[in-house]
């Protein structure tokens, strides 16, 4: 009898254990609501309800895999132990009050699929460990102040289908990997400083062919380019 009432009970603890995000997961939510005011945002956290629960993060199979705020007010800087998050594949925070830097961590984010920044204020350049998130297809950055050279190998990342670092400062030149990749399908970089003739604003493409960023202007070389959006337009 002690058996049969015991079994269920088991079970039961068992789901709830099993169910409950990582204290790492939760400690990395945590930190973000604490150094962003979270009390102020427009849709804030209950910190005492399961994760789960929380307005704009995804739990799958008890792990954080999504973070999505953007317009909720965030303020204040993003905080390193994001990069405590292996599970994460989006992480959009556009339009908020971001400042600081881009923290390096974000590079262990081996599973993150979608970064998002979008006009924030954060200033630095894009850290060179950016350069191993092999799975990322998404990186938006756009209107921050961000500055500096961008690390040439950001534009090898293998899967990379938008690159939009659109109204920053950034200088040098754009990373030529990216004419090579048959994945690229919008890359955005007017309004910065690059040596390259940067006159447009969007090239969409198709998946073949290549695009050549070697020379001034910046041409399409054997690739059929859906749209483009120049400065003048």
């Amino acid at each position: 009898m002690l058996r049969q009432l015991l079994t269920p009970a088991l079970l039961l603890f068992s789901f709830i254990l099993f169910a409950q995000v990582p204290a790492s997961d939760k400690d990395a939510l945590v930190d973000l609501y604490v150094a962003t005011q979270g009390d102020n945002w427009v849709q804030s956290w209950d910190l005492n309800t399961p994760v789960e629960d929380w307005q704009g993060v995804t739990v799958t199979n008890g792990r954080v895999t999504g973070i999505r705020m953007f317009f909720n007010n965030l303020d204040g800087t993003l905080p390193s132990s994001l990069g405590n998050l292996d599970q994460l594949m989006i992480l959009e925070l556009s339009f908020n009050k971001l400042h600081g830097e881009l923290p390096e961590t974000l590079g262990k984010l081996k599973n993150i699929q979608v970064l998002a920044f979008n006009g924030n204020d954060l200033t630095g350049t894009i850290p060179a460990s950016y350069s191993k998130l092999s799975q990322l297809t998404q990186l938006h950055l756009s209107s921050n102040k961000l500055s500096g050279e961008i690390p040439s190998e950001v534009g090898n990342l293998p899967k990379l289908e938008v690159f939009n670092v659109f109204d920053n400062n950034f200088h040098g030149m754009i990373p030529i990997g990216l004419a090579s990749n048959n994945n690229l399908k919008e890359l955005m970089v007017a309004e910065n400083n690059f040596e390259q003739d940067s006159r447009f604003s969007a090239i969409l493409m198709s998946k073949s062919g290549q695009l050549d960023l070697s020379d001034e202007p910046i041409a399409p070389m054997g690739r059929s380019i859906i749209a483009i959006e120049t400065e003048d337009n």
